[in-house]
């Protein structure tokens, strides 16, 4: 690799790392202030999709008709399809309208907040950050649960939750520590990592291959040079399967939510 090409590699942070995912770029002079950690891209994204979510419904439902105008139909087609294909589905039709505008909510939240890994100049979603996948996994956390103590009662939502139903009495030492861990401990935690996992290694994928053309461009080898096409072509092919996973993180996420909130709600044993 020649010198111009080492110093394109190290502006370029190739091969990608840990600091690809690190954004405080947008004051360079004040990187040792609060003020470094509060304007980044991330922060910037994380805003801009709460903004968009409010001035969207408000604008569509701003006079709202019994012939729905075409922002009215986007807007409750956004719904319609959460409540029918995922809330009601799972809840039954009562508790599914009850919870369709939370799991709405959610899903779009989800599903914009990922979009940023293929939006031009931004190309990261926040969701590569585990403190965000968490808090969303925290809050799912704090619903479902509060659902079913309401319903149960705290002791009975307990029972419900950590005793197997069925089990031989001489077995619960084992079964209800694991269903005590599984249940009400490690569900947030999955949930977080699973949305983590695959927005963090779809832009670090799409970085290999992006960084990567650049990289190859610099060489003095001709057909090395050629190879960088082909890293763009993959580039480009990932973009749209990384659009796939967008969409299917957010739907697992938000039906894993409902999931739990199901099993809150549902009859004791």
């Amino acid at each position: 690799m020649t010198d111009s090409a080492k110093v394109l590699a190290e502006e370029l942070h190739f091969p990608p790392g840990t600091d690809s995912f690190n954004f405080r770029d947008w004051f360079p002079g004040l990187s040792d202030t609060a003020l470094a950690n509060v304007f980044t891209t991330i922060t910037f994204a994380v805003w801009l999709t709460v903004a968009i979510l409010i001035v969207f419904f408000l604008w569509a439902y701003r006079k709202p008709q019994i012939v729905p105008t075409k922002r009215q139909w986007l807007a409750e087609s956004a719904y319609g399809f959460v409540r029918d294909t995922v809330s009601v589905e799972v809840l039954g039709k009562k508790e599914g309208v009850r919870f369709a505008p939370y799991l709405t909510c959610l899903f779009l939240f989800v599903v914009l907040m990922n979009f940023w890994a293929i939006v031009p100049f931004v190309q990261i979603s926040p969701n590569s950050h585990i403190a965000f996948p968490a808090t969303l996994g925290i809050l799912s956390w704090v619903i479902y649960n509060y659902v079913g103590i309401r319903k149960h009662g705290f002791l009975g939502y307990l029972k419900m939750t950590c005793v197997p139903p069925g089990a031989p009495v001489f077995i619960y030492p084992l079964l209800i520590p694991i269903e005590f861990l599984q249940n009400l401990i490690l569900r947030p935690v999955t949930l977080a990592l699973r949305l983590f996992a695959n927005m963090f290694a779809g832009h670090l994928i799409l970085l290999v291959f992006i960084l990567g053309g650049f990289t190859l461009l610099q060489s003095d080898n001709l057909f090395i040079q050629g190879v960088s096409v082909v890293s763009w072509a993959f580039g480009i092919a990932m973009t749209f399967f990384e659009l796939i996973v967008i969409l299917l993180q957010a739907y697992v996420f938000t039906l894993l939510t409902t999931l739990y909130i199901q099993g809150s709600l549902a009859d004791e044993h």
